[in-house]
């Protein structure tokens, strides 16, 4: 705005946006102060541990109000059971460890920014990995992100640092100090990167400070004379400070407006005004107000407080920040919003981080204006369940197939979620046929149509029977309508059993009898057989809905070229497949027996052919007899002995008795 000086110009002021508070100091300084007057009256004693942020102002305001403050573990055994503020900073784990070992409880106002490095930090050195910190080494954030490291981490500040570095062996993790230079970070990494080939960089920067600096930077090289307000401890207001002045000289530091001499800007006629992240809002209004007639900073502060929420109300707002469990969302409000992991999806364990990114605009509902930690508690997925709502009743309607996840599988069905909506599926609905395992559904897509919607008892009842019922009726009737008897068909194994094997040919399953499995005998079908192996047979036979199938191929018929192979007088070889008190049957080949009677079993007499034979022996034997059209052929061993030149000894007494038993 302009302002008249004593010159006779105009100056004109200008406020940067993101002056003053950020969402993680705020969200700490507001838990505090609520905190100091619960525990005050409550009578209970109530300390920090560290100043709650750097702004003593602050600190000597939070005390007034009760919290008094401790600076180190050594004072936790010295102060009664009390409560104990965690600062936006963070400490490290022994910290947490210390201050419940001496039975004080824990008010945590860690940044959710700063909580997120400490998760990297120590995921990074417990996996034995090597983790390289960028920023200050004294500083608090620094000393509690070390704090959660299992083993020794490197802190670096400057391009000087890295080469006292070691010559990694491992994967090295690179984090930033929140509030550091971006600048500066970018030109430490670029340096690291060159020196290292295996490293993974997380840009842990604020995205409200990179933010900050960004506007600053630009701001003060429009400008005169800058103005950077903020407490001389705060690390991220020297930064602020630091980018200032390297784009506009004229550039001022300063606590509160006792610390600026307003001569230096008498003859500006451009001032820029910024802050540091833990500058109250009302220490920024006392500097601009006394350089603006008009009080642009109120109306600043008017227009936030004139921008209400209620709880239900639909909120567009962009994402600040990404945790696994936790998106924050600037909702252009006082205080950030959160949206909890629980309320963005009902996918279990879902990484948020995979899902979204900062700078997404995001639709959300408010669900509490404040959760008691002056949070504004947001819910992305009961939009989209109002969506779905809406889709599932037109579905319902009109007898839509829905998609949806199953995410778990029940006792008694399937849930299933639709755009957040979550479906039951009946176990008796989710096949035609009895689902004795329905995890295996679990993370899969499945098709279904509503048998019940009840918006008013959130009751949906899906039914995926009838889906698959239906398209195998199509399937089946066009099946039939295309096959015939003697055609090849080529199916799948659906089940195997003692008599046979049940072939899905897509639309109707196909028998093959064990009869039917082979030109040659079968005795278990579970062993040529298993569920899921391709078969091509042809139809023998259709009877209604029943399809009878065959291997049986008559081009592959044994017998068409038994009568050349088995004539009388050749010589064959084969194997005995079972015997009886007459005989001995001889497999010659796949679907071809023939019976070697006892009496030509050996040149000797036998009682039975298990004297002289067992099943599985091979045996050499003459074809002494062929009778095609009968299928039948009959061998002798003895015969082929005979044509070799071997005889009995006794072949004499042997012929006599041979003689007797014909007669």
């Amino acid at each position: 705005m302009d302002l008249y000086s004593g010159s006779g110009l105009f100056m004109e002021v200008i406020l940067a946006k993101k002056a003053g508070f950020c969402f993680g100091v705020e969200r700490a300084v507001n838990a505090a102060f609520s905190e100091a007057d619960k525990a005050k009256k409550e009578n209970k004693p109530i300390y920090t541990f560290g100043p709650i942020i750097h702004n003593q102002i602050v600190v000597d305001d939070l005390k007034a109000h009760g919290a008094d403050m401790i600076s180190s573990v050594d004072e936790l055994d010295k102060i009664p059971p009390s409560r104990i503020i965690i600062r936006s900073h963070g400490v490290g784990k022994d910290v947490y460890e210390c201050i419940t070992k001496n039975r004080h409880e824990i008010i945590d106002t860690t940044c959710p920014f700063v909580s997120n490095i400490h998760k990297i930090a120590h995921d990074t050195t417990e996996s034995g990995a090597d983790l390289i910190i960028i920023g200050d080494a004294s500083h608090p954030e620094v000393i509690g992100i070390k704090g959660w490291c299992t083993k020794m981490p490197f802190i670096i500040n400057d391009v000087s640092d890295i080469d006292e570095l070691p010559d990694f062996k491992g994967d090295v993790t690179v984090v930033s100090q929140t509030t550091f230079n971006s600048k500066k970070f970018n030109n430490l990494v670029e340096f690291l990167q060159k020196k290292y080939y295996n490293i993974r960089v997380c840009n842990t920067i604020c995205n409200a400070t990179a933010e900050r600096q960004e506007e600053t930077k630009k701001l003060s090289s429009e400008v005169d004379v800058m103005v950077v307000i903020g407490d001389p401890s705060s690390s991220n207001t020297k930064k602020l400070y630091e980018i200032s002045r390297q784009q506009c000289e004229n550039t001022y530091y300063v606590q509160t407006l006792n610390d600026l001499d307003l001569t230096v800007i008498e003859s500006a006629s451009r001032v820029g005004i910024t802050a540091g992240a833990s500058t109250p809002k009302k220490i920024i209004k006392e500097v601009h107000d006394s350089m603006s007639e008009t009080n642009e900073f109120e109306k600043l502060l008017q227009e936030e407080e004139d921008f209400s929420i209620r709880t239900g109300q639909i909120i567009d707002g962009t994402v600040i920040g990404v945790k696994p469990d936790e998106i924050i969302v600037d909702i252009h409000y006082k205080s950030e919003g959160i949206v909890t992991r629980e309320e963005y999806s009902n996918t279990p364990n879902i990484d948020l981080t995979t899902v979204v990114k900062e700078g997404d605009p995001i639709t959300v509902k408010v669900v509490k204006t404040n959760d008691g930690e002056g949070q504004v508690v947001l819910s992305y997925k009961r939009i989209a369940a109002e969506k779905a709502y809406a889709k599932l009743e037109e579905a319902f309607n009109n007898e839509e197939v829905l998609k949806g996840t199953v995410t778990q599988a029940l006792n008694g069905g399937l849930s299933v979620t639709v755009d957040e909506c979550k479906v039951f599926i009946p176990a008796s609905l989710v096949s035609d046929a009895f689902e004795r395992d329905l995890k295996k559904y679990e993370g899969t897509e499945v098709e279904f149509v509503l048998t019940e919607f009840n918006i008013q008892k959130r009751r949906f009842i899906g039914n995926r029977k009838k889906i698959i019922v239906e398209k195998k009726e199509a399937l089946a009737k066009e099946l039939f309508g295309r096959i015939e008897v003697g055609q090849t068909v080529e199916g799948t194994v659906k089940n195997v059993t003692n008599f046979g094997a049940f072939i899905d040919l897509g639309g109707a399953d196909g028998l093959l009898h064990i009869s039917e499995m082979s030109w040659g005998r079968v005795d278990n079908p579970k062993k040529l057989f298993n569920v899921g192996d391709k078969v091509k047979a042809f139809i023998k036979d259709i009877n209604g809905d029943k399809i009878a199938l065959s291997l049986k191929f008559d081009d592959q018929n044994p017998w068409l070229s038994a009568e050349e192979k088995y004539a009388v007088g050749n010589v064959v070889t084969g194997k005995v497949a079972r015997m009886t008190d007459f005989g001995a049957f001889v497999v010659l080949e796949p679907g071809i027996d023939a019976l070697l009677h006892v009496s030509q079993i050996a040149l000797e007499r036998i009682e039975k052919p298990a004297d002289v034979l067992k099943v599985g022996d091979e045996i050499t034997a003459k074809v002494v007899d062929f009778k095609p059209e009968e299928k039948k052929i009959s061998l002798s061993i003895k015969a082929y002995l005979k044509d070799q030149g071997i005889e009995a000894e006794d072949s004499a007494d042997y012929d006599d008795a041979e003689a007797t038993d014909a007669e």
